[in-house]
């Protein structure tokens, strides 16, 4: 048959795809079941404290593909890509043993992990800003690494070995919500908010007329590295 190469590139890329997304959809599953029973052990926390106020720890669904745990004044944005990218020829996980053999072991679904400010929902404020603390790349054989801020990053780097279970799911989670909880709202720079506008004033109320974030107005900079590498054999 004159076509059958193209067909079967089609037929297998394709599989490869279905496949990867599949294992992704089911790992992103566990993800929302391994957070609602986070609220639940803290409510048995809370309870067994009995504390006159509490703190809230609470879990939204928002879909097939999107989450949210929100805890004190903080959100944990989970959204999983509906699409399977392929991991970039410069990274360093390129050039490891365990891509080399099996090129297709580079193609990954992809799970996104944002922290924003819970006060940015609850009074609409549509120009505050959220950070991607982690981003996570799951392959065909379910391993799995996440690029991402500081321990994040520093525990959930090996692709070789690492393979995503129930297990590893929880640990990322309890490892994000920590990471966000010392991850403070500072200050911003005196001359980043001296002026405000009259129009500014006209068009909003006071709620919204400053960008609020954790870290505008200083050098983010993936607290001054995104963890990226470290995919050593």
């Amino acid at each position: 048959m004159e076509n059958e190469s193209i067909f079967n590139l089609v037929h297998q890329k394709g599989n490869l795809k279905q496949d990867i997304y599949h294992i992704t959809y089911t790992a992103f599953q566990e993800f929302k079941n391994q957070a609602k029973e986070l609220v639940g052990e803290y409510d048995a926390y809370t309870k067994k404290l009995g504390v006159e106020r509490v703190i809230p720890f609470t879990y939204k669904d928002k879909g097939n593909f999107e989450f949210e745990l929100i805890f004190g004044g903080d959100v944990l944005l989970f959204l999983m890509h509906t699409n399977v990218f392929e991991i970039p020829r410069s990274h360093d996980l390129m050039q490891t043993t365990y891509i080399k053999e099996n090129k297709t072991r580079s193609y990954c679904g992809m799970v996104h992990i944002y922290n924003f400010l819970a006060d940015s929902f609850k009074y609409g404020r549509e120009n505050d800003a959220g950070y991607l603390i982690g981003r996570l790349f799951i392959n065909k054989e379910r391993h799995y690494f996440i690029e991402g801020k500081k321990e994040i990053g520093l525990i959930f780097h090996n692709f070789q070995q690492s393979v995503i279970d129930s297990q590893a799911i929880h640990k990322i989670i309890t490892s994000s919500i920590e990471y966000t909880v010392n991850f403070d709202l500072l200050v911003p720079p005196y001359e980043s908010v001296a002026f405000i506008s009259v129009m500014d004033v006209l068009r909003a109320a006071q709620s919204n007329i400053m960008r609020t974030g954790k870290r505008l107005g200083f050098k983010f900079q993936a607290d001054r590295k995104d963890i990226q590498g470290l995919h050593q054999e």
